[in-house]
C-alpha cells in the first residue's frame, strides 16, 4: 500500500489539523518542535507533545522508527517524527545528541539562515562551511542515527555536510533556485550532489519559496517537481510542505529574530508584509495532498513515479537514517586471536 509522507510542517497543532490529518490520509509527518529553544525548552516542547498523544492517541503517536510508517498505516493514524530547525537544543554540547536522539528527535538542522556554531545559513554573506565542531557533531548524528538537515544553510556548507557525511542527508524542504531564486532555495550543483549521495529533497509549498508566491499554480508546482525528477532522479525527491498552518504572525517573527537580534529582521518577508504569506489556493491544509498527487500525473508522472515522491522515497529514507551506525567488526588476524 502505498503511503503520504509529509517531509516538514510547523502548524499551530490542534485537534482540527490532527483531525485533518486523517482526513487526508496523512501517514506521518516530520514536524518542528524547536527553532532557538534550548535543551531543557526542547524539553518542555515534547512534553506538550506527550500530551497531545495522550489526549488524541486514535489520531496520531510519536514516531521513532521506518516501522512506525506502517503501523500508523494499519491503525489509521498519524506517526509524529520530531525535528529541530537550529542546532540550538545541542547548545554547545555534543553529547546532546544522544541524548535528543533517545528522546526521539530525528532530524537536525545544523543553521537557521544564521552562522551557527556548526555551519553557516543561507544569509550570511560569507559562507565558511562546516566548523571543526560541525564536523564533530555529523559524524555523532550520523552514530546515532539523526538526520543532518540542511534546509536553511548555505552552499559551501551544504555540499561540504554532504561530502562529509557517512550517511545520506536531507535538505526537507525547499526548491530549486533554477525555478524560483529564493536564497532558501538550491542550486542545482547542490541536488545534483545531494542525489548522489543517496540524499532527499522534500518540495516546499511555502509561497516564499514557490515561483509567483501565492499565485503559484498547481501545475506550474508539480511541472517544477516533474523537472527536478530528471536532475536528481525520481527516488531521491518528496514533498516537504512546510505547511504553518494557523499560526500567528508572532511565531513567524520568533522563526526569524530568535534571541539574536533586537530589531526585527523579515527574512524572506519585508515590512510591507512582515507576516505570513497567504497559502496557494490548491494546498491549505492536509486534507489537500491530493491535489498534489493529481498534478504529478498530469505533469507526466506514472503512478508509480507519484507514489514514490508522495511518500514511498521518504519512507526508504527514513528506513536507512533512523538507526544507530553498527559498529565494524575487527577482522584482523590479532582478533582473531
Amino acid at each position: 500500500m502505498s503511503v503520504l509522507i509529509d517531509g516538514l510542517q510547523y502548524a499551530n497543532w490542534s485537534e482540527k489539523i490532527f483531525r485533518q490529518m486523517r482526513e487526508g490520509g496523512v501517514d506521518a509527518v516530520h514536524v518542528t518542535i524547536t527553532y532557538h529553544e534550548t535543551f531543557r525548552e526542547t524539553v518542555l516542547q515534547i512534553e506538550h507533545w506527550n500530551r497531545w498523544f495522550e489526549q488524541f492517541p486514535d489520531l496520531i503517536f510519536q514516531g521513532r522508527t521506518a516501522a512506525d510508517v506502517r503501523l500508523a498505516q494499519e491503525t489509521g493514524r498519524t506517526a509524529i517524527f520530531f525535528g529541530s530547525q537550529n542546532p540550538s537544543c545541542m547548545e554547545d554540547d555534543i553529547g546532546l545528541i544522544e541524548i535528543l536522539h533517545t528522546l526521539g528527535l530525528r532530524f537536525l538542522q545544523l543553521t537557521y539562515n544564521n552562522q551557527s556554531l556548526l555551519a553557516s545559513g543561507c544569509y550570511e554573506d560569507d559562507d565558511t562551511g562546516l566548523t571543526r565542531m560541525g564536523r564533530e557533531v555529523v559524524a555523532e548524528m550520523n552514530r546515532v542515527g539523526l538526520v543532518v538537515d540542511m534546509s536553511h544553510s548555505g552552499e559551501r556548507s551544504t555540499l561540504e555536510a554532504i561530502e562529509h557525511s557517512s550517511r545520506p542527508i536531507t535538505i526537507s524542504h525547499a526548491n530549486p533556485s533554477n525555478w524560483h531564486k529564493a536564497l532558501r532555495n538550491k542550486s542545482d550543483t547542490v541536488l545534483k550532489a545531494l542525489a548522489e549521495s543517496g540524499g532527499m529533497l522534500g518540495f516546499s509549498v511555502y509561497p516564499h519559496h514557490l515561483k509567483d508566491g501565492s499565485a503559484c499554480t498547481l501545475q506550474d508546482y508539480c511541472d517544477m517537481v516533474a523537472r527536478t525528477a530528471d536532475l536528481m532522479g525520481v527516488h531521491n525527491i518528496g514533498i516537504g510542505t512546510d505547511l504553518c498552518q494557523d499560526q500567528p504572525d508572532s511565531i513567524v517573527e520568533w522563526m526569524r529574530v530568535g534571541r539574536w537580534t533586537k530589531r526585527i529582521d523579515y527574512g524572506e518577508g519585508s515590512a510591507a508584509e512582515p507576516g505570513f504569506p497567504e497559502m496557494p489556493s490548491w494546498f491549505a491544509d492536509n486534507r489537500d495532498f491530493g491535489n498534489i498527487r493529481a498534478g504529478l500525473r498530469t505533469a507526466g508522472m506514472d503512478d508509480a513515479e507519484v507514489d514514490a515522491v508522495m511518500g514511498g522515497n521518504w519512507l526508504r529514507f527514513f528506513e536507512q537514517s533512523f538507526g544507530a551506525k553498527r559498529p565494524v567488526k575487527n577482522t584482523s588476524a590479532r582478533a582473531a586471536e
